[in-house]
C-alpha cells in the first residue's frame, strides 16, 4: 500500500511540519492534575488521580509519534490534491472504510515532492505553538513520550546537517550541536568533582568538631592540624596541636570528668548537626531527603518529578548530607552524591537546548551525571559507568556509555586534585594488599556470600517493615522530631564504645586495613616482635586486645545493623552504601581473624600446607573485610559487575576479582531466594512510582482483552471525526476527565481513526476562538481534511453553517494499537521497550479500549496477589 510508502520515505516531513505546526508541533501530552499531599511530614508529593478513559485512575499521554507522522503527511497530501484540482473544500461526512483508504493512498510522488519543498521552508519559521502557554512541555508526576521525543531529536539534527552548507553561521550551529554533548558531560564531570570535594571536606571538618578544634586555625580538621606538628602519628587526643574540648575548657585530657564533658559534647554536636539538616530540609527542600536513588532510576525511566533536581535541592543536599554524616548517623554520603550529580545535570543541560527542552535527550546526561556521583563517592570511574548502566539507566545509547566514561573521569580527576583526604586517593579507605588468596579461601569466601545475602534480607525487609509503620502512624507527622530521637539515641549509645564513635569511614579504614609495624589498634594486637620493619610479617597468635576488640565489634554490628534500619528513610540526607560496607566488613574480619588462627593453630592441615608452612602471615582479615563488604552492599542493592569492579578500584589491584566475584554472586543469588527485590527496587514499590522494571519477566498468561478498559459492553468516551460541535466538544470535556479521546468515523461503526489529547483540544479550541471570530459552539468540530466535491459547487449547508474548527493537525493518525488476543507478554514488553503510556485495543478494525501503563502495572500486581491500588495511591 502507499501508505506504507509513505511512513518510510516521508517521515521526516512529517515531523517537520508537525514542528512547524502552531497546535502540533512541540506539544506536551495532557495529564491529570496533581492534587498534593501535605508536606509536613517531607513525603514526595503523591498525586490524586482523576478517572482514567472509561474507568478509574490513570493519567494518559499521546502514543508516540513515530507511525503518526505517516499519517499526517497522507492527510497533507490529501488536501494538496484537493486545492489543486481547482474545487473549493467542502465539508463532506466521511463515513465509509473506502473514504478512510482514500486518505491514506491519496497522492502522487510529484504531489509529495512539492510538499516536501513546502514543509522545508517552513520548518525555519517560528510557529505560533511558543504563543501557547504549556505546549511542549510535560505536566508533574507524568511520564514523557520517549518515541515523540527522540523522533523530534532526529528531525532536528537531520535540518542542522541539511542547513550547515548554506552559510558560516548554519556550520558553526551545527558543530555546535555535535559538541554540545560532550561540552555538557564536561562541566558536569567539573562540577560534580569540585562539588564532591567540597562536601568531603566539609564533613571532615565538622566531625572533628565533635572531638575539639585546632586553635591556631579552626577551620582545619584533626589530620591537618597536626601536619603542621612534629609528630608522625596520632590517637584520638594525643597531638600536641589539636585540643579536646577539655582542654578548651581548661581541664585534662584523661578523667573521668573531661570523659563526661566529651561525651556530653558529643551527643550536643550530633543533635545540632541534625537538627539543622532536618529543618533545612523541611523549610526549603523536601525532596532532598533520603538517598535519591530509587527516584534517580523513576526519573530515568522516563518518569517526571518537578523541582527533584532543582537548584535548591542540590544545595540543601550537598549541606545536609555534610550535617547528617557529622551527626554520626549510620548513614553515608555515597548514594546522595548520585543524586547531587544528577541535579548538576539536570541544572547544566538547560545551558544546551539540545537537552534542556528535550526530556528524553536530557536523560543521557542525567545517566553519565549518575556515573559521576559513584566516581566521586568512591573514586572508581569505571564502577561508576557500570553502576549507572546496571543499577539506575532505563535507556542507554552506546554513545551514552562513552559520555559517561568522559563525564566519570573527569570528575575523578578533579577530585583527586582537590585531594580531601591528604592521602592523595579520592576515598578515606583506600587500602593495598600484597599478600594473594591461595585457591581454598574461595569457600570461606562464597560462605561471606551468603552471610552478606542473609543480613541484606534482614535489613531490607526490617527496614520496609518501619517505613511502611513510619507512613500509617503519627510518627510520620513529625520528621524533625523523629531525627532528633534516632539521633540522640545514635549518639549515646555509640560514644562509649571507640568503634562506633569514630566515623563509618575510618572504621571501614581500620577494617581493611593489614596489620603492620605501625598499626598500634588492639585490632592488631598479636605476640610478635617485629625486629626488622622490612621482613614479611610472621603469623602469631591472638593477643588480649584481638578478642576485647572483637566483642567490641559485636557490638558495632548488632548497633550499626538496628540503627541503620531506623535511619535509612528519616527525612535528611542519607545514603546506604558506607552503613552496607561497614556491616560486611565487620563480619568479614571475624571471618578472617578466624580464618588467620585457624592457619596459625594448623599449619600442617593439607589446605594450609602450602603456602602457610613457611611461617610467614598467608591470610589476610584485611582483605576478608573487603569481601564482606562486598557481600553485604551487594545483597542490599543487588549489585554484582560494578559492585566488584568498584570494589577492585578501591583497593587498586585486580588480583582480587575472582574473590569478590564469588562473594558478590553468591550473596544475590542467596538474596533473590529470600526476597525478590534489592533495597532501591523495594523503595520505588512503597512509593507507589510507576516504574516498569525490564529486568523482570512477565510469566503470566492473559490477554489484551482481560486488562483494557473499559471491559466488553461498556460505554467508551470517544469522538467522531466530523460530525460533533464545539459545544459538544466542549461538554464531552466538562463532563470527563479523560485525558485523550480516541477518534472514531462515527459511533456505529467505531472504526478507529486517530487518538487526540485533552489538552491539546483545549488548547486548539481556545486558540482557534482567540483568532477566528467565526468559529462558534454550532461549528463542526473535524479530524478530517475536507473533500474537495467533483462539481465546484457550494457547501451543502451553505453560508448558514459556521466555519468548520478543522483539527487534523492535532490528531495522531497512528497511534499504536493491538488485537484483544494480543497476549499481555508482548503489551508488556511494547511498553518496556517503547516507553509507551497507552495502546488502543482493537477487534476487526473497531475500537475496543485502552490499555495504560498503570492498568499494565495493576495487572502485574494483581496477579502477583498483590494490591494493584498500591501504584500511585500512599
Amino acid at each position: 500500500m502507499n501508505v506504507f510508502k509513505l511512513i518510510n520515505n516521508d517521515s521526516r516531513l512529517a515531523t517537520e511540519e508537525m514542528e512547524s505546526d502552531p497546535l502540533r508541533g512541540d506539544r506536551a501530552p495532557q495529564f491529570c492534575n496533581p492534587s498534593y499531599q501535605a508536606l509536613s511530614d517531607n513525603k514526595l508529593p503523591i498525586p490524586f488521580e482523576p478517572r482514567d478513559q472509561a474507568h478509574g485512575g490513570t493519567c494518559r499521554g499521546p502514543p508516540p509519534p513515530t507511525s503518526a507522522s505517516s499519517s499526517k503527511i497522507a492527510t497533507a497530501v490529501y488536501h494538496r490534491k484537493g486545492s489543486q484540482n481547482g474545487h473549493p473544500d467542502r465539508l463532506n461526512s466521511l463515513s465509509s472504510d473506502d473514504d478512510m483508504i482514500d486518505i491514506t493512498t491519496t497522492g502522487t510522488v510529484s504531489e509529495r515532492a512539492m510538499l516536501e519543498e513546502e514543509l522545508a521552508a517552513a520548518s525555519h519559521i517560528t510557529t505560533e505553538s511558543d504563543e501557547i502557554p504549556g505546549i511542549g512541555q510535560y505536566e508533574d508526576f507524568h511520564t514523557i513520550d520517549w518515541q515523540r521525543d527522540i523522533a523530534r531529536d532526529r528531525m532536528r539534527h537531520r535540518y542542522i546537517i541539511k542547513k550547515k552548507q548554506n552559510s558560516i553561521c548554519d556550520l558553526i550551529r551545527g558543530a555546535h550541536d555535535a559538541w554540545s554533548g560532550w561540552v555538557c558531560v564536561l562541566l558536569v564531570g567539573l562540577f560534580t568533582g569540585a562539588v564532591a570535594g567540597v562536601i568531603d571536606i566539609g564533613a571532615s571538618w565538622m566531625t572533628d568538631l565533635k572531638y575539639g578544634i585546632c586553635p591556631q586555625a579552626f577551620w582545619l580538621n584533626q589530620e591537618q592540624c597536626c601536619w603542621s606538628s612534629n609528630e608522625t602519628d596520632f590517637e584520638v587526643g594525643s597531638c600536641s596541636q589539636w585540643l579536646t574540648w577539655p582542654e578548651v575548657f581548661g581541664l585534662s585530657r584523661e578523667g573521668s570528668g573531661p570523659y563526661v564533658l566529651s561525651y556530653l559534647l558529643y551527643v550536643l554536636w550530633a543533635l545540632l548537626f541534625a537538627a539543622l539538616a532536618a529543618c533545612l530540609v523541611r523549610m526549603f527542600a523536601p525532596y532532598a531527603c533520603g538517598s535519591g536513588i530509587p527516584e534517580i532510576k523513576t526519573i530515568l525511566s522516563g518518569f517526571i518529578i518537578r523541582g527533584y533536581l532543582g537548584k535548591w535541592t542540590l544545595i540543601i543536599k550537598s549541606v545536609g548530607i555534610m550535617l547528617s554524616v557529622s551527626a554520626g548517623l549510620n548513614l553515608g554520603k555515597e548514594g546522595p552524591m548520585v543524586h547531587i550529580a544528577c541535579c548538576i545535570g539536570n541544572i547544566l543541560s538547560y545551558l544546551f537546548p539540545k537537552y534542556g527542552r528535550n526530556e528524553a535527550k536530557k536523560r543521557e546526561i542525567l545517566s553519565a551525571a549518575a556515573a559521576a556521583g559513584v566516581s566521586v563517592a568512591f573514586g572508581a570511574p569505571i564502577g561508576g559507568v557500570l553502576f549507572s548502566l546496571e543499577e539506575v539507566s532505563y535507556y542507554f545509547p552506546l554513545k551514552t556509555l562513552w559520555r559517561s566514561f568522559f563525564c566519570a573521569l573527569v570528575a575523578a580527576f578533579i577530585l583527586r586534585s582537590i585531594n580531601p583526604f591528604g592521602n592523595e586517593h579520592s576515598v578515606l579507605f583506600y587500602v593495598e594488599y600484597s599478600k594473594d588468596w591461595i585457591f581454598f579461601e574461595l569457600v570461606p569466601f562464597i560462605g561471606l556470600g551468603v552471610i552478606g545475602g542473609v543480613i541484606a534480607t534482614i535489613f531490607i525487609k526490617a527496614n520496609l517493615w518501619w517505613c511502611r509503620y513510619r507512613k500509617v502512624s503519627r510518627l510520620g507527622q513529625y520528621p524533625v522530631s523523629e531525627v532528633l530521637i534516632v539521633s540522640l539515641v545514635t549518639a549515646v549509645i555509640a560514644y562509649p564504645n571507640p568503634y562506633t564513635r569514630m566515623s563509618t569511614s575510618q572504621l571501614i579504614y581500620l577494617l581493611f586495613s593489614q596489620c603492620g609495624v605501625a598499626n598500634s589498634d588492639p585490632l592488631c594486637d598479636y605476640n610478635r616482635n617485629f625486629t626488622d620493619v622490612n621482613s614479611a610479617i610472621e603469623t602469631a597468635a591472638a593477643g588480649p586486645g584481638v578478642y576485647n576488640a572483637l566483642w567490641l565489634l559485636s557490638l558495632a554490628l548488632i548497633f550499626k545493623l538496628v540503627g541503620t534500619i531506623f535511619t535509612f528513610g528519616i527525612k535528611v540526607p542519607c545514603g546506604l552504601f558506607i552503613p552496607s560496607l561497614c556491616l560486611g566488613a565487620i563480619v568479614g574480619r571475624f571471618v578472617g581473624i578466624g580464618m588467620e588462627q585457624l592457619a596459625y593453630n594448623y599449619p600442617h592441615i593439607w589446605v594450609f600446607s602450602g603456602e602457610c608452612s613457611t611461617g610467614d602471615n598467608c591470610i589476610t582479615p584485611g582483605l576478608y573485610a573487603m569481601v564482606g563488604a562486598a557481600a553485604v552492599l551487594g545483597g542490599v542493592t543487588r549489585m554484582t559487575v560494578s559492585l566488584v569492579v568498584i570494589m577492585f578500584e578501591l583497593t587498586g589491584g585486580v588480583r582480587y576479582i575472582v574473590p569478590l566475584m564469588a562473594a558478590a554472586m553468591a550473596s544475590k543469588w542467596v538474596g533473590d531466594a529470600l526476597g525478590r527485590q534489592g533495597i532501591y527496587d523495594a523503595h520505588i514499590n512503597l512509593n507507589g512510582y510507576p516504574f516498569l522494571d525490564s529486568k523482570e519477566e512477565f510469566e503470566h498468561t492473559s490477554l489484551a482483552a482481560d486488562v483494557m478498559q473499559p471491559k466488553r459492553n461498556e460505554p467508551l468516551s470517544v469522538i467522531t471525526q466530523d460530525s460533533m460541535t464545539v459545544d459538544d466538544v466542549a461538554a464531552l470535556l466538562k463532563e470527563t476527565e479523560h485525558n485523550g479521546f480516541p477518534v472514531v468515523v462515527s459511533r456505529e461503526s467505531q472504526y478507529l481513526v486517530g487518538f487526540v489529547l485533552r489538552r491539546d483540544l483545549n488548547l486548539a479550541i481556545a486558540n482557534a476562538k482567540r483568532l477566528n471570530e467565526g468559529i462558534t459552539g454550532q461549528s463542526l468540530v473535524v479530524f478530517v481534511s475536507p473533500n474537495a466535491s467533483g462539481d465546484g459547487g457550494e457547501s451543502s449547508m451553505g453560508a448558514r453553517r459556521p466555519a468548520p474548527l478543522i483539527l487534523k493537525k492535532i490528531l495522531d493518525m497512528a497511534p499504536i494499537t493491538m488485537t484483544d488476543q494480543t497476549p499481555m507478554e508482548t503489551v508488556v514488553d511494547m511498553f518496556r521497550k517503547l516507553g509507551l503510556r497507552q495502546t488502543l485495543v482493537t477487534h476487526n478494525g473497531r475500537l475496543l479500549g485502552v490499555i495504560t501503563k498503570k492498568d499494565v502495572l495493576r495487572h502485574i500486581k494483581q496477579m502477583d496477589n498483590e494490591d494493584p491500588n498500591s501504584v500511585l495511591f500512599n
